[in-house]
């Protein structure tokens, strides 16, 4: 009998090497470039720069694909991969030999799904950053001892149930509201608006002092009701503070940027908002014994007071004779201190005296001094001792100067003023000078 394996024509055999090679051009051929979309698992980076990791069905479906980024590929990555994240690969599938393995070679990795959802986030932050809904300066303190707390929230999901525990653990005196409203999907974002205003129009009446807006963790796609713009305007414009405990410490969501207080979760947020109860117990204590002590402090100093009066009230006489000591020193302080002070002035004026008396024989003779050098430079001036020297000094008989040969003429009368006297003279020629 012929065994069935080997009736198989032709018969070909394949050593493992070489049957690898054929798969792997196989698979060069028919998936040379393509893209593939999953879930980031399992991601780790190599001291050398390249990065391994699973990629898994987004759908939930049986399926991982082994997946090798190079260093060169993944420098080019405006992001940080991670597990859990929904991402699209470019690349091509390959064989690695030595192990038999399916693989893809990453050349290129962008977010998906949630990526897009990023983007979208990253633009309104953008807008609302630029209208100041962020701004810390418009931020609220909140109330140090709130009465009365309204919680936003769905009263099916687990935030509810812890907000409630920490309140009823730390502040048990807090009365809770609730405003049930969902928190995921697509009604959730104008149930919460809602929620909000409702609140807010029964502030009053109610007495809310603070609200809590809160949620468990979940995916980018799960906390998106409170990345939507008419939530986020409507905690903004709350006229309550508003603390916002969403998701897990490494949610971030537009709320909690547009909130007065970020918790970074639900229980966290109920902490935030009210005091420990105990710990306020125990700050009053303190301060009630610390009132105790000093009111004793300031009684115990009234009785010593009281009793020091009493016994100046049993003996007057002492207290009189005291007070006439102290009026007979006092009047010998006076009659040491008169004299004493008197000295002292005429000394003081005799001083003065005396300086005055230096300074004015000073200033006469600085006075002196000056007025001898203007004296001297008033006679070195004066015109009558130049005339002196055998100058004369002309005029035309009605007392303008002649100063120049061009102003006379023969026959002109002129008049000489010498140094001891007139002259009239008449002139007979002139003679310009060379």
């Amino acid at each position: 009998m012929v065994e069935p394996w080997k009736a198989a024509s032709p018969r070909v055999v394949w050593g493992v090497a070489g049957l690898l090679r054929a798969v792997s051009d196989a698979l060069n051929a028919r998936f040379a470039v393509c893209t593939v979309q999953g879930e980031i698992s399992g991601f780790t980076r190599a001291a050398s720069g390249h990065s391994y990791f699973s990629l898994k069905d987004a759908e939930g479906e049986a399926g991982l694909l082994r997946c090798a980024m190079f260093r060169r590929a993944g420098a080019y990555l405006d992001f940080t991969p991670g597990d859990g994240q929904l991402v699209e690969l470019r690349g091509r599938l390959a064989l690695y030999e030595p192990r038999g393995e399916l693989q893809f070679i990453v050349e290129s990795m962008r977010r998906a799904g949630a990526g897009a959802l990023y983007e979208q986030f990253l633009r309104l932050k953008a807008k609302l950053e630029a209208e100041g809904l962020f701004e810390p300066s418009v931020k609220r303190a909140l109330p140090r001892f709130p009465r009365r707390i309204g919680v936003i929230t769905s009263t099916a999901g687990a935030a509810l149930h812890d907000v409630l525990t920490a309140l009823r653990r730390r502040a048990p005196q807090v009365e809770v509201l609730v405003y049930p409203s969902p928190v995921q999907g697509a009604e959730a974002p104008p149930a919460l608006v809602r929620a909000l205003n409702l609140a807010k129009a029964r502030a009053a009446v109610e007495g809310l002092d603070l609200l809590l807006l809160c949620r468990g963790g979940g995916s980018l796609e799960d906390l998106w009701a409170f990345n939507d713009e008419r939530v986020v305007r409507a905690v903004a414009g709350s006229i309550l503070p508003v603390v916002c405990g969403v998701g897990h410490e490494t949610d971030v969501t537009l709320c909690d940027l547009a909130a007065d207080l970020r918790a970074p979760t639900p229980t966290a947020a109920a902490e935030l908002a009210a005091p420990p109860r105990a710990v306020e117990l125990d700050r009053l204590r303190a301060l009630a014994s610390a009132l105790q002590r000093r009111m004793d402090q300031r009684l115990d100093q009234a009785a010593q007071r009281l009793d020091r009066a009493g016994l100046l009230l049993a003996r007057p006489s002492a207290a009189l004779a005291q007070q006439r000591r102290r009026l007979a020193l006092l009047e010998q302080r006076w009659g040491q201190a008169l004299p004493r002070r008197v000295e002292r002035q005429q000394q003081t004026l005799a001083q003065l005296a005396q300086r005055q008396q230096r300074a004015s024989g000073a200033l006469m003779a600085r006075q002196d001094l000056l007025l001898s050098s203007l004296q001297a430079r008033l006679q070195a001036l004066d015109p009558k001792r130049v005339l002196a020297r055998g100058y004369a000094w002309l005029d035309d008989g009605q007392g303008r100067a002649l100063a120049s040969v061009g102003q006379l003429h023969a026959g002109q009368q002129v008049n000489a003023v010498l140094a001891d006297g007139e002259a009239s003279l008449e002139v007979l020629g002139t003679r310009m000078g060379s």
